[in-house]
C-alpha cells in the first residue's frame, strides 16, 4: 500500500540512499566508513561528493548553499552563498568544489566566545561534518558543519559532541575487547529527543511585548482554569493544531527527521513532538531543525510557537527529554539488560559506568541543563528538581545490591495485569515503574535525562554524558585489561560501584522534602541556578576530565564559563528592560485611564448622594494598587540603572542580575498581576492568560 507522505521521507536529504545512487562505489564506501566506522577523513572524496551534492540540490530547486552550524547562542546559523560562480555570455556558471564543501569562513568575533575571540581577531572556520547528511530546505542546501576559531578552539555545540563521541567509542571498544568482543568495529551514543512547546494565536502574541521580545510572559494573573482538571494531556487535538502537526511532519520527513510521536501535553496550549533515535550528532542536528521548522510552520497556521521553558506562570513549563543509549555498529544496545541481566557482563559494566559517571560529575549534568528559562521550571510540575539522582527501578536496584553482597539474584515474577478481563491481551508488569520526577531515569534500555530546557540545544547535555561515561569506561578498561578472570573483575566493578556510588540511586519522589534532606545527608549537591552551575566548567577535576577525553581544553572550559554567566545576565537585563517598557508604556497608562474614569464616577455619585461604600472601597483599593505598581516600576528602573553604572566581573554581574530577578522584578510582577485583577478586560492593554492559553 502506497502512502505519498512516507514516500517523501528523506527526499530532500543527501543520505545513504542518495549517495549510493549518485556517487562512484569507491567514494561511497569511503563516505560510509567515515560515517559508520570512524575512519579518518579522506580529502580525495571531497570534489566528487561536492559535484554530486550540488547537482542533486539544484534538481530540488536549490540556488544557494550554507555551512550550517550551532554557535554558543544555541540557534542554527549560517550565511547563504549562491552556486553561481561567474557569468559567461549572459549565462550563469555554477560551481561547487570540494574546498567549498569542506571549509567555510565566518566572523567568529560576532558570536559568543567567552574571550577566545576579540573584534580584531575575527576569523573563524566551518568544517563539513560528513557523518551528518546535508539537506535542502527551501532554496538552500544546508551542510552541517563544526565551527572553530582561527586558533582551533571550538566555538559551537557540535565540535564537542563529535569529540565526546570519539572518546566514548575509544573507551567502549577497549571494554568490549577486554570482555572478549573482537567483532564490534564502533560504538556510538544514540539519542532521541522529546521536544515540548506551546502554541498561541499569532494575533495575541503580537499584542504582547514580552512574548515578542523575550519569548515568555513577564506579567500575567492566574486564569480561572489552568491544568487542574488534567484534561489537556493526551486529549483530542484541535483541527487547526492537527493541521500544523501534519505540515510539520511533512516538512521534517522530507529532511529525513524521523518525527514519530506527537500529542497534547499537560498544560493548556502545550504539545510535544518526539523523534526516533539516531546517533548523537545527527540527533542534535535533528532537534535544531525541528525547533526552526516549528517556528516557521506555526506562522503559516496563524500560531506563534513558544520554546521558552516557562512561558506562563502557574502551569507546566517545557523541557526536552534527552533519551540516551549506547549502540554498536551491529545494532547491539549495550544498555539492554536482556532477560538475564545478572549474566550480562557487558550490560553490568556499562550500567555501572553510567552510575559512577553521574555520581562523580553530577554537577556537569546540572550545568548542561542550565539556561535562564529553566530557573523557573525545575523542581515542580513534572520537571525534576536541581538535585541530580538516578532512577533505576526496584529490579535493577535489587540486582546491584545483591551482587555487591555476593548473593545470587532472582528476578521477581512479573504479574499479569487486567487478568480478570479475559477478552483483553495479557499484559505483564514491567520490571520497574516510571518516575517522572527523576532527573536521570533508566527506562528499559536507555537513560532519560529530563532536565534539559525546551529552548536549549541538546549538544552540551550529550557532550557531557558521553564524556563522563567515557572517562569512567577508561578506568574500567584499565581494570578489565589486566584481569585474569573477566567475570570476577566485572563482579568486583559492580561491588565497588554500588559501595562508592550507590548513593546516586533514588527511586522515590524527588519532590518530597524528605528526599532533599536525604540527598543532603548523602552528600549530593543541590545546585539551584544557572549562576552557581556555571562554576562546574572551571572546577579543576572537571577541566582535567575534559582534557583527558580531549573534549574541551582548559581555555574552552573557561570561555564557556564566561559565556554562561554573560548569557544569564543579558537575558535578565532584557527581561527587566522589557518589563519596564511594558508596564511604563502600557499597563500604567491604561490603569491611570481607568482609575480616572471610576474616580470621576465615584466623585459624581458622592456629590449627588448615591455613593456606595463598596464602590468607594474599590476605588481606594485601585488607587493603592496603582501606586504600588508605579512604585515597583520606579524601584526596578533605579536598580537596573545602578547595575548598569557599576564596573563588575561577569560573575558579579550575574549575581546582581539574579538578585534583581528575585527582588525588584518579582515585586513588580506581583504588583502588576494584582492590578490586572482589578482593571476590567476592556481597559487592560494586553491579552490575558485565559485568551493566550485557551483561544486556539
Amino acid at each position: 500500500m502506497e502512502n505519498k507522505a512516507f514516500d517523501q521521507f528523506g527526499s530532500h536529504l543527501f543520505d545513504d540512499r542518495t549517495m549510493r545512487e549518485r556517487l562512484p562505489m569507491d567514494v561511497y564506501d569511503k563516505m560510509r566508513q567515515i560515517r559508520d566506522e570512524g575512519r579518518a577523513w579522506d580529502p580525495q572524496v571531497a570534489d566528487v561528493v561536492a559535484e554530486a551534492m550540488m547537482q542533486w540540490a539544484i534538481e530540488l530547486g536549490a540556488t544557494h548553499y550554507t555551512h550550517w552550524f550551532s554557535p554558543m547562542t544555541g540557534i542554527g546559523s549560517g550565511k547563504h552563498d549562491s552556486f553561481i560562480d561567474s557569468v559567461k555570455n549572459g549565462e550563469p556558471i555554477t560551481r561547487f568544489s570540494g574546498k567549498m564543501l569542506t571549509k567555510g569562513e565566518s566572523d567568529a568575533s560576532s558570536f559568543p566566545s567567552g574571550g577566545l575571540r576579540a573584534t580584531f581577531e575575527a576569523r573563524g572556520y566551518t568544517a563539513w561534518d560528513p557523518t551528518s547528511p546535508a539537506f535542502v530546505l527551501g532554496t538552500t542546501l544546508y551542510i552541517p558543519t563544526a565551527f572553530c576559531a582561527y586558533t582551533g578552539e571550538a566555538l559551537d555545540q557540535k565540535t564537542p559532541v563529535l569529540r565526546s563521541m570519539q572518546a566514548l567509542n575509544r573507551q567502549a571498544l577497549r571494554v568490549l575487547r577486554a570482555l572478549g568482543d573482537d567483532e564490534t568495529v564502533s560504538v556510538q551514543p544514540t539519542v532521541g529527543a522529546e521536544q515540548e512547546y506551546f502554541l498561541v494565536e499569532k494575533e495575541l502574541f503580537d499584542k504582547r511585548l514580552d512574548l515578542k521580545v523575550t519569548g515568555h510572559t513577564l506579567l500575567g494573573a492566574k486564569p480561572p482554569k489552568g491544568q487542574e482538571l488534567e484534561d489537556h494531556y493526551y486529549g483530542s487535538i484541535s483541527e487547526r493544531v492537527r493541521a500544523f502537526m501534519r505540515e510539520l511532519d511533512d516538512e521534517l520527513w522530507r529532511l529525513g527527521v524521523p518525527a514519530k510521536t506527537e500529542h497534547n501535553e499537560v498544560a493548556p496550549a502545550q504539545y510535544e513532538l518526539a523523534n526516533v533515535f539516531t546517533t548523537a550528532n545527527i540527533a542534535c542536528d535533528h532537534n535544531q531543525i525541528t525547533m526552526e521548522l516549528m517556528r516557521k510552520v506555526a506562522l503559516r497556521h496563524g500560531f506563534a510557537c513558544l520554546l521558552h521553558e516557562k512561558p506562563f506562570a502557574g502551569v507546566n513549563g517545557s523541557g526536552k527529554h534527552n533519551n540516551w543509549s549506547i549502540v554498536t555498529n551491529t545494532g547491539k544496545n549495550l544498555l539492554n539488560p536482556t532477560d538475564h541481566p545478572e549474566r550480562n557482563l557487558t550490560f553490568l559494566v556499562f550500567l555501572c559506568a553510567v552510575l559512577t559517571a553521574v555520581d562523580k560529575y553530577g554537577d556537569l549534568l546540572r550545568l548542561s541543563a542550565s539556561c535562564p528559562g529553566n530557573e523557573e521550571r525545575l523542581g515542580g510540575n513534572e520537571a525534576p528538581p536541581s538535585i541530580i539522582s538516578v532512577f533505576l527501578g526496584n529490579a535493577l536496584t535489587d540486582l546491584l545490591d545483591e551482587m555487591a553482597k555476593g548473593h545470587e539474584w532472582h528476578r521477581d515474577k512479573r504479574e499479569e495485569l487486567l487478568a480478570d478481563l479475559k477478552s483483553l491481551p495479557q499484559l505483564r508488569r514491567d520490571d520497574s515503574d516510571r518516575n517522572r520526577t527523576s532527573p536521570f531515569a533508566f527506562t528499559g534500555n536507555k537513560f532519560e535525562f529530563r532536565m534539559v530546557g525546551a529552548s536549549q540545544s541538546i549538544g552540551l547535555a550529550n557532550t557531557v554524558t558521553n564524556a563522563i561515561v567515557a572517562d569512567v569506561l577508561r578506568d574500567f578498561a584499565d581494570r578489565l585489561e589486566g584481569a585474569v578472570d573477566a567475570e570476577a573483575a566485572v563482579r568486583a566493578i559492580v561491588a565497588d560501584t554500588w559501595r562508592e556510588h550507590g548513593r546516586i540511586v533514588f527511586n522515590g519522589n524527588n519532590y518530597s522534602e524528605e528526599w532533599h534532606a536525604e540527598a543532603l545527608r548523602r552528600g549530593l549537591p543541590d545546585i539551584r541556578g544557572m549562576v552557581d552551575a556555571a562554576e562546574s566548567y572551571i572546577r579543576p577535576e572537571n577541566i582535567a576530565m575534559f582534557e583527558r577525553m580531549h573534549v574541551f581544553s582548559e581555555a574552552e572550559c573557561r570561555s564557556r564559563y564566561e559565556i554562561t554567566l554573560e548569557t544569564y545576565s543579558k537575558n535578565i537585563h532584557i527581561d527587566a528592560s522589557t518589563m519596564l517598557e511594558l508596564v511604563g508604556r502600557h499597563i500604567l497608562p491604561a490603569s491611570y485611564d481607568y482609575l480616572g474614569r471610576v474616580s470621576r464616577a465615584e466623585f459624581y455619585a458622592e456629590k449627588n448622594g448615591f455613593a456606595s461604600a463598596s464602590a468607594k472601597a474599590a476605588v481606594e483599593k485601585l488607587c493603592v494598587s496603582v501606586d504600588v505598581a508605579a512604585g515597583a516600576t520606579e524601584a526596578l528602573r533605579r536598580a537596573l540603572a545602578a547595575l548598569d553604572s557599576r564596573s563588575l566581573t561577569e560573575k558579579e554581574r550575574a549575581e546582581a542580575c539574579r538578585a534583581l530577578a528575585h527582588g525588584e522584578m518579582r515585586a513588580l510582577r506581583e504588583a502588576a498581576d494584582s492590578l490586572e485583577m482589578q482593571v476590567p478586560q476592556a481597559y487592560w492593554p494586553i491579552p490575558d492568560y485565559s485568551a493566550l492559553l485557551f483561544d486556539l
